[in-house]
């Protein structure tokens, strides 16, 4: 079993999607091992996007991510990040393959209404950065 990060972004959140997400995640075989509603700070964004502060779009990111609550999960399953990967679709969701959750309810390239680690110690750093051990 392998772990990885994923969120439930502001965009999704606000327009009550929270559920159809869940489903999704259960009906692709992933054990929701952790999960928690928060609304993050600008802080606290800044801290997890940390690795793009030198982009442009760094302070629009922050932002919109910390504009509303967000639904943080650790989900578990063989192959996990790479599956959740498909799962959600490409970034921008008009170039997102159909059955993908951005395909079906991202509206742009910053609210594509979810995130998943891209590699294992991402995973790793995710986790560790919203959730402690107890939570898992």
């Amino acid at each position: 079993m392998q772990k990885t990060f994923a969120m439930i972004k502001p965009d999704a959140v606000e327009r009550n999607l929270i559920g159809k997400i869940l489903s999704r995640v259960e009906e692709e075989g992933f054990k929701i091992s952790g999960l928690k509603l928060v609304e993050m700070s600008k802080k606290q964004a800044e801290g997890f996007y940390s690795v793009h502060s030198d982009r442009p779009f760094f302070n629009d990111l922050t932002a919109y991510m910390s504009s509303g609550k967000t639904v943080l999960m650790v989900l578990e399953r063989e192959d996990a990040i790479s599956h959740w990967r498909t799962v959600m679709g490409a970034t921008n969701p008009e170039e997102a393959n159909e059955g993908t959750i951005r395909k079906e309810f991202g509206e742009s390239i910053e609210r594509n209404s979810t995130h998943g680690s891209d590699a294992v110690e991402t995973a790793s750093e995710e986790i560790s950065y919203w959730f402690s051990g107890f939570e898992i």
